[in-house]
């Protein structure tokens, strides 16, 4: 169940989702710490490493976020864990500092991502077939995870998504010359084996009855399985969206997905499947297929043939490759605007490798010198520093 959370945290929420996995790592890791309360004066107060505008930034932040690289690291590559971690653990201040700056343009903007966050918490609980929201957060508190932790670290990454692309990604524009450009200088790496991508719908016949009398009406189990099948696959063929039916009916552990299994080359299915479904063309659908399981409906989502396919089959990809290597500088830019428009203070010792030499740190001044009633204006919201 821990994994099926973990997952559904890092799971994209809009189209730039997979883009910033790549650029801010922090972007779904980072949980952001909220003020400290109160304390008496004995007491041993967190440590504050940075501040942006009103918001803080805490060592123990910083600590959790140099541990969830290395752990990240060693998921990615173990054999090279330490090479990654060297390259990116100069990155951890700038990205808690990234974070701020987005989240506050959010609030700025009136993005509160409130709909969105139910939404996905919704989509996650029928993925994991659970009956309502308070057995989701049972199955998380179950698994030592705090409810109210993942829902604000969900929240936060549709902000700042939403941020990015309100801010950044609408503002880029693909020409069809840059399409064909890229294209012609990367098909060596768009070289691909015929695959097909499959959908499934499967009608389990699984004995889910575990009394003494379950095998004695296993024959008519299986007439009712197959039956409905026939039915469901009559449904598809008069019109009905495969997708939709298979999220309703499927027993597969694919169904909240629309049945999809993703890509198959030849030789990963079974010989019988595989002549079936590589004859196939986009859209077809099989006849109801015995197996083990139970009774299987296929789909062909795409067939894709060996060889460099043509741009106009994976304009949308080379659309999506050109974005991501236009977004990484557009939004250092952003951010280093951000940045100027901020007030941002660090530790010594601690280093911001996103600064910029224009933005506003800590000064001191007095009342006489010249420039103290125009920096102080530009406090006027900070409160207690």
């Amino acid at each position: 169940m821990r994994t099926a959370l973990v997952h559904w945290v890092k799971r994209g929420v809009l189209q730039v989702r997979n883009i910033m996995r790549k650029l801010l790592p922090w972007l779904v890791l980072v949980c952001v710490a909220a003020l400290p309360p109160v304390l008496s004066a004995d007491t041993v107060v967190e440590e504050i490493i940075a501040r942006v505008n009103n918001q803080i930034v805490t060592r123990t932040e910083y600590l959790r976020s140099k541990d969830q690289l290395k752990q990240e690291a060693q998921q990615q590559d173990p054999a090279n864990a330490e090479k990654i971690v060297a390259e990116r653990d100069k990155d951890i201040l700038r990205d808690l500092i990234d974070q701020q700056l987005l989240l506050e343009k959010g609030k700025d903007l009136g993005i509160t991502a409130e709909t969105e966050v139910i939404k996905r918490l919704d989509e996650m609980r029928k993925e994991m077939k659970l009956e309502s929201m308070e057995d989701l957060e049972k199955a998380a508190s179950g698994q030592g995870i705090s409810f109210e932790d993942f829902k604000q670290n969900l929240k936060n990454q549709i902000i700042t998504q939403q941020v990015i692309s309100k801010e950044v990604g609408q503002r880029m524009s693909i020409s069809k010359e840059e399409l064909q450009q890229f294209y012609d200088e990367h098909k060596s790496q768009m070289e691909q084996p015929e695959q097909i991508r499959l959908n499934e719908l499967l009608v389990s016949t699984e004995n889910k009855d575990k009394t003494k009398d379950a095998s004695a009406d296993e024959s008519a189990q299986l007439a009712a399985a197959k039956a409905k099948a026939e039915d469901l696959l009559a449904q598809i063929r008069k019109g009905a969206s495969f997708d939709e039916i298979a999220k309703k009916n499927s027993d597969g552990p694919t169904a909240a997905q629309g049945g999809d299994l993703g890509y198959f080359k030849r030789g990963a299915l079974a010989k019988e499947l595989e002549d079936k479904t590589f004859a196939m063309k986009p859209g077809d659908v099989s006849d109801v297929i015995r197996t083990k399981q139970g009774f299987v409906i296929l789909r062909v989502a795409e067939h894709q043939m060996a060889g460099v396919p043509p741009l106009s089959e994976i304009e949308p990809k080379v659309q999506d490759a050109i974005y991501m290597h236009k977004l990484q500088p557009a939004l250092r830019a952003y951010l280093t605007h951000l940045r100027e428009d901020a007030f941002i203070y660090y530790k010594p010792g601690y280093v911001d490798t996103g600064a910029s030499p224009n933005q506003t740190g800590p000064v001191e001044t007095t009342a006489k010198d010249a420039g103290a009633k125009q920096l102080k204006k530009k406090k006027k919201k900070l409160g207690i520093f």
